[in-house]
């Protein structure tokens, strides 16, 4: 088990998570028939918009309130490959954070379940000047709320 991307501060609840199932495509390999390097950010963004629409934390829940959500850091470690047809499951978790920010770590297993991906993504959660927020917009407060008070699983 790799060591996680963020920090837990104490009292904070445990990450919400969502896992994805995916079947490697032929677009999504190299000559090698591996996954090429440049499609992970893609697998990531699969897990990351179940979970967001799961939680109420989607991209049109950022539309709506005029925030834009852009990518501040993306880590990718490759731990092994997936190959063309191979089952997988991608799982990404939404860390704990009071700031106007979110941070998720992402993990991918192939179908012996073994861990072959991880890393870790923050996006900055900005006004319609883009200008970074000092406090998330209050659809995110609230489930800020819901989930401090062990309402959402």
């Amino acid at each position: 088990m790799r060591k996680s991307y963020f920090k837990t501060d104490p009292g904070a609840p445990a990450p919400l998570s969502i896992i994805v199932e995916r079947q490697v495509r032929f677009e999504e390999v190299d000559p090698l028939q591996i996954v090429w390097h440049g499609r992970y950010p893609s697998y990531f963004e699969d897990a990351r918009l179940a979970l967001g629409n799961r939680y109420g934390f989607g991209y049109q829940d950022f539309y709506r309130a005029e925030v834009p959500t852009p990518i501040r850091q993306l880590q990718i470690d490759y731990l092994g490959p997936l190959r063309f047809e191979e089952r997988f499951t991608i799982e990404a978790r939404l860390h704990w954070c009071e700031a106007a920010r979110i941070n998720l770590d992402y993990r991918i297993r192939n179908q012996k379940g073994e861990l072959v991906t991880s890393g870790c993504s923050v996006q900055m959660m900005l006004d319609r000047d883009f200008e970074v927020l000092l406090n998330p917009p209050p659809f995110y407060q609230d489930l800020l709320r819901h989930w401090q008070a062990g309402e959402l699983s």
